[in-house]
Protein backbone atom coordinates (compact mmCIF):
# COMPACT_ATOMS: atom_id res chain seq x y z
CA UNK A 1 0.00 0.00 0.00
CA UNK A 2 2.84 2.40 0.92
CA UNK A 3 4.55 1.61 -2.35
CA UNK A 4 1.38 2.53 -4.27
CA UNK A 5 1.05 5.83 -2.37
CA UNK A 6 4.70 6.65 -2.95
CA UNK A 7 4.34 5.92 -6.66
CA UNK A 8 1.19 8.08 -6.86
CA UNK A 9 2.94 10.95 -5.01
CA UNK A 10 5.97 10.68 -7.32
CA UNK A 11 3.72 10.67 -10.41
CA UNK A 12 1.86 13.76 -9.19
CA UNK A 13 5.12 15.58 -8.51
CA UNK A 14 6.35 14.85 -12.03
CA UNK A 15 3.04 16.11 -13.42
CA UNK A 16 3.25 19.35 -11.41
CA UNK A 17 6.86 19.89 -12.48
CA UNK A 18 5.86 19.38 -16.10
CA UNK A 19 3.05 21.93 -15.73
CA UNK A 20 5.44 24.39 -14.10
CA UNK A 21 7.88 23.99 -16.99
CA UNK A 22 5.16 24.65 -19.56
CA UNK A 23 4.04 27.77 -17.70
CA UNK A 24 7.60 29.07 -17.54
CA UNK A 25 8.01 28.38 -21.23
CA UNK A 26 4.79 30.27 -22.01
CA UNK A 27 5.88 33.23 -19.89
CA UNK A 28 9.20 33.27 -21.73
CA UNK A 29 7.42 33.29 -25.09
CA UNK A 30 4.92 36.03 -24.30
CA UNK A 31 7.30 39.04 -24.40
CA UNK A 32 8.65 37.91 -27.79
CA UNK A 33 5.15 37.35 -29.11
CA UNK A 34 4.05 40.74 -27.81
CA UNK A 35 7.07 42.36 -29.45
CA UNK A 36 6.26 40.71 -32.76
CA UNK A 37 2.62 41.77 -32.50
CA UNK A 38 3.71 45.35 -31.77
CA UNK A 39 6.00 45.41 -34.80
CA UNK A 40 3.12 44.25 -37.00
CA UNK A 41 0.63 46.76 -35.58
CA UNK A 42 -1.41 48.35 -38.35
CA UNK A 43 -1.04 52.11 -38.53
CA UNK A 44 -2.71 54.65 -40.84
CA UNK A 45 -0.94 57.91 -41.67
CA UNK A 46 -2.63 61.02 -43.06
CA UNK A 47 -0.39 63.08 -45.32
CA UNK A 48 -1.61 66.53 -46.40
CA UNK A 49 0.17 67.38 -49.64
CA UNK A 50 0.06 69.98 -52.41
CA UNK A 51 -2.08 68.89 -55.37
CA UNK A 52 0.92 69.13 -57.71
CA UNK A 53 2.56 66.23 -55.85
CA UNK A 54 -0.24 63.78 -56.57
CA UNK A 55 1.35 61.63 -59.27
CA UNK A 56 4.79 61.40 -57.70
CA UNK A 57 3.46 60.65 -54.21
CA UNK A 58 1.13 57.96 -55.54
CA UNK A 59 4.17 56.12 -56.94
CA UNK A 60 6.17 56.64 -53.73
CA UNK A 61 3.26 55.29 -51.67
CA UNK A 62 3.27 52.04 -53.67
CA UNK A 63 7.00 51.54 -53.11
CA UNK A 64 6.73 52.41 -49.42
CA UNK A 65 3.94 49.85 -48.94
CA UNK A 66 6.19 47.05 -50.20
CA UNK A 67 8.76 47.78 -47.48
CA UNK A 68 6.32 48.71 -44.70
CA UNK A 69 3.09 46.72 -45.20
CA UNK A 70 1.89 47.54 -41.68
CA UNK A 71 1.74 51.30 -42.45
CA UNK A 72 -1.10 52.57 -44.65
CA UNK A 73 -0.56 56.02 -46.19
CA UNK A 74 -3.67 58.13 -46.88
CA UNK A 75 -3.21 61.35 -48.86
CA UNK A 76 -5.19 64.55 -48.54
CA UNK A 77 -4.32 66.57 -51.65
CA UNK A 78 -5.24 70.22 -52.07
CA UNK A 79 -4.01 73.81 -52.15
CA UNK A 80 -1.16 74.33 -49.67
CA UNK A 81 -2.89 77.31 -48.05
CA UNK A 82 -6.12 75.39 -47.47
CA UNK A 83 -4.20 72.41 -46.07
CA UNK A 84 -2.20 74.67 -43.76
CA UNK A 85 -5.41 76.19 -42.39
CA UNK A 86 -6.91 72.74 -41.79
CA UNK A 87 -3.84 71.69 -39.78
CA UNK A 88 -3.87 74.98 -37.84
CA UNK A 89 -7.49 74.30 -36.92
CA UNK A 90 -6.66 70.86 -35.52
CA UNK A 91 -7.15 68.46 -38.46
CA UNK A 92 -5.60 65.06 -37.58
CA UNK A 93 -2.59 65.09 -39.90
CA UNK A 94 0.76 63.33 -39.50
CA UNK A 95 2.85 65.02 -42.20
CA UNK A 96 2.60 68.19 -44.32
CA UNK A 97 4.18 68.46 -47.79
CA UNK A 98 3.71 72.04 -48.98
CA UNK A 99 4.26 73.76 -52.32
CA UNK A 100 5.13 77.01 -50.55
CA UNK A 101 7.64 77.94 -47.89
CA UNK A 102 5.42 80.62 -46.30
CA UNK A 103 2.50 78.23 -45.67
CA UNK A 104 4.89 75.73 -44.10
CA UNK A 105 6.57 78.37 -41.94
CA UNK A 106 3.20 79.40 -40.48
CA UNK A 107 2.97 75.93 -38.94
CA UNK A 108 6.57 76.11 -37.71
CA UNK A 109 5.93 79.51 -36.14
CA UNK A 110 2.70 78.20 -34.62
CA UNK A 111 4.57 75.35 -32.95
CA UNK A 112 2.83 72.66 -35.02
CA UNK A 113 6.02 71.56 -36.80
CA UNK A 114 9.39 71.49 -35.09
CA UNK A 115 12.14 73.01 -37.22
CA UNK A 116 14.34 69.93 -36.81
CA UNK A 117 11.54 67.74 -38.22
CA UNK A 118 11.21 69.67 -41.49
CA UNK A 119 13.26 70.14 -44.65
CA UNK A 120 13.09 71.83 -48.07
CA UNK A 121 12.88 68.80 -50.38
CA UNK A 122 12.38 69.83 -54.03
CA UNK A 123 11.73 72.74 -56.37
CA UNK A 124 9.55 73.31 -59.43
CA UNK A 125 9.12 75.57 -62.48
CA UNK A 126 6.16 77.80 -63.30
CA UNK A 127 4.84 77.47 -66.84
CA UNK A 128 2.20 78.91 -69.14
CA UNK A 129 0.03 76.30 -70.85
CA UNK A 130 -2.59 76.48 -73.59
CA UNK A 131 -4.93 73.84 -75.07
CA UNK A 132 -3.14 71.50 -77.49
CA UNK A 133 -5.17 72.80 -80.45
CA UNK A 134 -5.03 76.50 -79.47
CA UNK A 135 -5.07 79.03 -82.31
CA UNK A 136 -4.91 82.18 -80.15
CA UNK A 137 -1.23 82.73 -80.84
CA UNK A 138 -0.30 82.78 -77.15
CA UNK A 139 3.42 81.99 -76.88
CA UNK A 140 4.58 84.19 -74.01
CA UNK A 141 3.18 85.55 -70.75
CA UNK A 142 2.91 88.96 -72.44
CA UNK A 143 0.65 87.35 -75.08
CA UNK A 144 -2.01 86.74 -72.44
CA UNK A 145 -3.52 90.05 -73.48
CA UNK A 146 -4.84 88.10 -76.51
CA UNK A 147 -6.78 85.71 -74.26
CA UNK A 148 -10.47 85.99 -73.37
CA UNK A 149 -10.04 83.92 -70.21
CA UNK A 150 -6.96 82.97 -68.20
CA UNK A 151 -6.93 80.35 -65.42
CA UNK A 152 -4.92 80.94 -62.26
CA UNK A 153 -4.92 79.42 -58.79
CA UNK A 154 -6.39 81.69 -56.10
CA UNK A 155 -3.24 83.60 -55.02
CA UNK A 156 -4.19 83.69 -51.32
CA UNK A 157 -4.33 79.90 -50.98
CA UNK A 158 -2.70 78.38 -54.08
CA UNK A 159 1.09 78.91 -54.24
CA UNK A 160 1.18 78.52 -58.04
CA UNK A 161 -1.41 81.28 -58.23
CA UNK A 162 0.69 83.53 -56.01
CA UNK A 163 3.82 82.89 -58.10
CA UNK A 164 1.78 83.44 -61.27
CA UNK A 165 0.44 86.78 -60.11
CA UNK A 166 3.98 87.85 -59.10
CA UNK A 167 5.24 86.96 -62.59
CA UNK A 168 2.45 88.84 -64.33
CA UNK A 169 3.04 91.86 -62.08
CA UNK A 170 6.78 91.76 -62.82
CA UNK A 171 6.08 91.64 -66.57
CA UNK A 172 3.51 94.47 -66.30
CA UNK A 173 0.74 92.22 -67.62
CA UNK A 174 -1.43 91.74 -64.53
CA UNK A 175 -3.46 94.95 -64.68
CA UNK A 176 -4.45 94.39 -68.30
CA UNK A 177 -5.67 90.79 -67.77
CA UNK A 178 -6.96 90.86 -64.17
CA UNK A 179 -10.57 91.07 -65.33
CA UNK A 180 -10.14 87.96 -67.50
CA UNK A 181 -8.86 85.68 -64.73
CA UNK A 182 -10.78 82.54 -63.76
CA UNK A 183 -9.59 81.31 -60.35
CA UNK A 184 -9.04 77.67 -59.46
CA UNK A 185 -9.10 76.11 -55.98
CA UNK A 186 -5.81 74.34 -56.72
CA UNK A 187 -3.33 73.89 -59.54
CA UNK A 188 -5.02 70.74 -60.84
CA UNK A 189 -8.30 72.59 -61.32
CA UNK A 190 -6.45 75.26 -63.30
CA UNK A 191 -5.01 72.52 -65.51
CA UNK A 192 -8.49 71.04 -66.04
CA UNK A 193 -9.85 74.43 -67.15
CA UNK A 194 -7.19 74.53 -69.87
CA UNK A 195 -7.64 70.87 -70.87
CA UNK A 196 -11.39 71.37 -71.36
CA UNK A 197 -10.95 74.61 -73.37
CA UNK A 198 -12.89 76.59 -70.77
CA UNK A 199 -10.02 79.10 -70.81
CA UNK A 200 -7.45 80.12 -73.41
CA UNK A 201 -4.44 79.66 -71.13
CA UNK A 202 -3.42 78.83 -67.57
CA UNK A 203 -0.45 79.12 -65.25
CA UNK A 204 0.59 75.89 -63.55
CA UNK A 205 3.68 74.04 -62.39
CA UNK A 206 5.77 72.25 -64.97
CA UNK A 207 5.13 68.98 -63.12
CA UNK A 208 1.36 69.34 -63.65
CA UNK A 209 1.69 70.29 -67.30
CA UNK A 210 3.79 67.19 -67.97
CA UNK A 211 0.97 64.93 -66.74
CA UNK A 212 -1.43 66.10 -69.46
CA UNK A 213 -1.65 65.18 -73.13
CA UNK A 214 -4.26 67.89 -73.72
CA UNK A 215 -2.11 70.96 -73.11
CA UNK A 216 1.21 72.31 -74.33
CA UNK A 217 3.79 74.40 -72.53
CA UNK A 218 4.43 77.66 -74.38
CA UNK A 219 6.58 79.54 -71.85
CA UNK A 220 8.47 79.07 -68.60
CA UNK A 221 8.64 81.89 -66.07
CA UNK A 222 12.11 83.24 -65.36
CA UNK A 223 13.19 82.56 -61.78
CA UNK A 224 13.66 86.27 -61.08
CA UNK A 225 9.99 87.02 -61.80
CA UNK A 226 8.66 85.25 -58.70
CA UNK A 227 9.65 84.02 -55.24
CA UNK A 228 11.65 80.75 -55.18
CA UNK A 229 9.43 77.70 -55.65
CA UNK A 230 10.31 75.41 -52.77
CA UNK A 231 8.49 72.33 -51.46
CA UNK A 232 9.10 71.82 -47.72
CA UNK A 233 7.95 68.70 -45.86
CA UNK A 234 7.69 68.08 -42.13
CA UNK A 235 6.22 65.93 -39.38
CA UNK A 236 3.30 67.43 -37.45
CA UNK A 237 4.24 67.77 -33.79
CA UNK A 238 1.00 66.28 -32.41
CA UNK A 239 0.96 63.35 -34.86
CA UNK A 240 -0.86 60.32 -33.44
CA UNK A 241 1.85 58.13 -34.96
CA UNK A 242 5.14 60.07 -34.64
CA UNK A 243 7.38 57.02 -35.17
CA UNK A 244 5.68 56.00 -38.43
CA UNK A 245 5.40 59.64 -39.58
CA UNK A 246 9.15 60.02 -39.10
CA UNK A 247 9.65 56.77 -41.02
CA UNK A 248 7.74 58.12 -44.04
CA UNK A 249 9.44 61.52 -43.71
CA UNK A 250 12.83 59.81 -43.96
CA UNK A 251 11.60 57.61 -46.82
CA UNK A 252 10.67 60.68 -48.88
CA UNK A 253 14.30 61.78 -48.71
CA UNK A 254 15.88 58.53 -49.86
CA UNK A 255 17.45 58.09 -53.28
CA UNK A 256 14.56 56.13 -54.78
CA UNK A 257 11.93 58.68 -53.73
CA UNK A 258 14.05 61.55 -55.03
CA UNK A 259 14.38 59.80 -58.40
CA UNK A 260 10.59 59.41 -58.53
CA UNK A 261 10.09 63.11 -57.79
CA UNK A 262 12.62 64.04 -60.48
CA UNK A 263 10.88 61.71 -62.95
CA UNK A 264 7.75 63.85 -62.60
CA UNK A 265 9.67 67.08 -63.19
CA UNK A 266 10.57 68.21 -59.69
CA UNK A 267 14.05 69.67 -59.21
CA UNK A 268 16.71 68.90 -56.66
CA UNK A 269 17.51 71.95 -54.57
CA UNK A 270 21.10 73.21 -54.66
Amino acid sequence: MMKKLSLLFFTMMLFLLALSGCATKEQTKKPAEQKQAASEKKVELTISAAASLQNALTDIKAEFAKEHPNVTVNYNFGASGALQQQISQGAPVDLFFSAAEDKFQKLVQGGLIEKKNGTDLVGNDLVLVVPKDSTKGIKTFEDLTKADKVALGTPESVPAGKYGKETLDKLNVWKSIEGKVVYGKDVRQVLTYVETNNVDAGIVYKTDALTSQKVKIVATAMEDTHDPIVYPVGVIKNSAHPKEAQLFYNYLQNEQSMKTLEKYGFKKLK
